[in-house]
């Protein structure tokens, strides 16, 4: 078997070595910034001593992957279009002490970029993705939380648009002795299997050499999302089979233990009414058995030798995400639930100070009293930042993946404005 977790050594100890790069123990240390309370932390009370606070790869990542797994729970992975969410979602797994994976769509890295940026060749993608990346690299160790840092969908045409990230990576690790982000999705999934794997097999082994993990998909994730249509794809499509997921890691493992698989078992994106979306959680522990009789005796102890990505989590029932997560899924994708909730956030903002929001001056108070407290952008982002960190708290809750690190409740933040200071109560 690949180990290419074991023969990368970056995440075993904030002060390793990569040859001769000195791994720098700290964001905060390099961009010499405060550093307190749990960012200062090295490891976790309840987690592996490779986890850390602030981004993993390597062994750290796998450590915190095979944890889940050991441990029956799923990591949510949020979309993410800006730092206003990212926040949000680093405040949601402080609060529920808990790791988080955030990750961006190829059209989620142009929106943060800016959408007045030409495209050409993905580079507003490709420029938009790594800013992201820095600000998470920067503000997960002050919210104290491990993060996986991840990028979502990429089809066959966009891999321009990854061959940029990894650059980016390859040029961070020279320098700094880990990749920029943690991992990467291929999805090749429309494309024929052999033709899937062999892509691949070409950048897994790219990726282990810098630490980093590649998340592939087989069969086809229904619904739309980020701009991909696939609502009327084949039922058959749909559902993953034992025999393909085998050829998948009999082809990847050789070259690395470093990779997930999200398997389709009738999985849709987006929200639909109940009954239209038909999990089949079982195909999951179908293809466990059959992988683990075609190892024979050198079959994991738990018998769980794929990790398993659940994609198009949103709306799903309940038993159906706990009954994959007992077959080895450790991840599952959320957008729809936390796109409708930023926006849900502002939506009942405005409803509820809709007559302070009407212009600059003016309001029930009065005709010359002032309005700019409330249309301050930051009190409407805000209203959209609490609804989301209380919607991921319902993710977390459904994936048991709460009160996992150990820390304790979240002390209440000091010397932010308050409302007698001039701020709303949101």
């Amino acid at each position: 078997m690949g180990s290419g977790a074991d023969a990368f050594t970056a995440g075993i100890g904030r002060s390793a070595r990569v040859g001769s790069v000195s791994l720098n123990e700290k964001m905060a240390s390099e961009l010499d910034i405060p550093c307190e309370d749990e960012c200062a932390l090295d490891t976790f009370p309840n987690m592996p001593p490779s986890v850390h606070p602030g981004v993993l790869s390597g062994q750290a990542m796998i450590d915190l992957l095979d944890h889940a797994k050991e441990n029956g729970y799923a990591i949510p992975a949020v979309n993410c279009v800006s730092s206003s969410g990212i926040n949000a979602c680093l405040e949601a797994a402080r609060k529920n002490d808990a790791p988080i994976i955030i990750q961006f769509s190829s059209g989620g890295s142009q929106f943060y970029g800016g959408k007045a940026l030409d495209n050409k060749n993905y580079a507003a993608a490709i420029a938009g993705a790594v800013s992201g990346a820095f600000h998470v690299r920067t503000m997960a160790e002050q919210y104290g939380v491990p993060v996986i840092l991840h990028t979502d969908h990429c089809a066959k045409k966009l891999l321009p648009w990854i061959d940029g990230l990894l650059l980016a990576s390859e040029r961070y690790f020279a320098k700094h002795g880990e990749p920029l982000f943690s991992s990467h999705m291929i999805d090749l999934s429309e494309e024929p299997i052999e033709e899937n794997i062999d892509i691949c097999k070409d950048y897994l082994a790219r990726f282990s050499k810098i630490g980093m993990l590649l998340e592939m998909e087989l069969g086809i994730t229904g619904g739309e999302e980020d701009g991909v249509n696939n609502e009327d794809v084949a039922l058959e499509d749909l559902y993953s089979k034992p025999e393909e997921i085998f050829q998948v890691y009999d082809a990847l493992t050789p070259i690395s233990d470093m990779f997930t698989v999200a398997a389709a078992f009738g999985n849709v994106h987006g929200v639909y009414s109940p009954g239209n979306v038909k999990l089949e959680p079982k195909i999951l522990t179908r293809a466990q058995a059959y992988i683990n009789e075609k190892l024979g005796d050198k079959a994991p102890a738990d018998k769980k030798p794929v990790k398993f990505v659940f994609h198009g989590g949103s709306g799903s029932d309940v038993a159906d995400i706990q009954e994959a997560i007992g077959y080895g899924v450790i991840k599952m994708n959320i957008d729809t639930d936390t796109q409708w909730s930023y926006w849900e956030g502002i939506k009942k903002f405005e409803s509820k100070y809709h007559d302070y929001l009407q212009g600059q001056i003016g309001n029930p108070e009065g005709p010359t009293k002032p309005n700019k407290k409330y249309y301050d952008p930051r009190e409407s982002m805000r209203a959209g930042e609490v609804n989301t960190v209380e919607r991921l708290d319902q993710c977390f809750a459904d994936l048991k993946c709460t009160n996992i690190l150990g820390l304790g409740e979240v002390s209440e933040p000091s010397n932010v404005l308050e409302p007698r200071r001039g701020g709303l109560p949101v």
